[in-house]
């Protein structure tokens, strides 16, 4: 069953920054129907590496047909509103992301959660491409209490025991989280700007889980996250 109980819908930005996590709510989201073609811009833009930041600048200097030109100014107008409310949004054309080779890989197609010494969120939007997920709190299992993956972890410590704990917030194992076996991962879908709760000291609610998708292949992801 899918549970969407953590989840609040707004109807605005002002909306989506003002209202407070609290109780079970850990994820905001303001649904929105897009227009415009985004996978225009995701053709023109020149791909440099398997990430490339996409500045404003580039945009303006695209040539685009006139839905093109409507997907650009939504781009831009996120973009201004985010800084405008204090954040630090970068619009990411995406290939695949860098990905571990290990038995316990760190990477953002891990389900995890952020973590800040100071009070933020996490924002992200999903223009084009395979959307990010989120795995409510109740199904999702933090990685490092899992007894045979904590032993492997004591085993690639080998230090003392009262250490092993800050071992595991220095290489970010304590972040990843792994469903549990009936849970039903939620998708943010395309075009809905959302707001995560992350983990940070004076946070009251809990941290929202999620991960990166897999991208379809020959399929690139055009992605505004802070």
């Amino acid at each position: 069953m899918i549970d969407l109980s953590q989840i609040r819908y707004v109807t605005s930005f002002q909306d989506l920054v003002a209202t407070p996590f609290q109780g079970e709510i850990n994820a905001m989201c303001w649904a929105r129907k897009l227009t415009g073609d985004f996978g225009e811009i995701v053709q023109k833009i020149r791909q440099s590496g398997n990430i490339t930041e996409v500045e404003p600048t580039e945009l303006h200097a695209l040539q685009l047909s006139e839905q093109g030109q409507l997907a650009r100014e939504i781009l831009l107008n996120d973009l201004e509103t985010l800084k405008a409310h204090g954040a630090s949004p970068v619009l990411n054309l995406i290939n695949h992301y860098d990905q571990d080779d290990t038995f316990f890989p760190t990477d953002v197609y891990s389900y995890h959660v952020d973590r800040s010494p100071v009070p933020t969120d996490t924002f992200l939007c999903t223009y084009y491409g395979e959307p990010s997920d989120i795995l409510p709190n109740s199904q999702a299992q933090q990685k490092v209490l899992v007894p045979e993956i904590r032993a492997k972890l004591q085993k690639l410590y080998d230090g003392p025991a009262e250490g092993f704990d800050v071992f595991l917030s220095e290489h970010f194992f304590d972040l990843h989280y792994q469903a549990t076996p009936d849970a039903h991962p939620i998708s943010l879908g395309l075009g809905n700007l959302w707001r995560l709760a992350v983990d940070h000291p004076e946070s009251k609610v809990l941290p929202c889980v999620h991960r990166a998708p897999r991208e379809k292949p020959g399929e690139r992801r055009l992605l505004l996250i802070c």
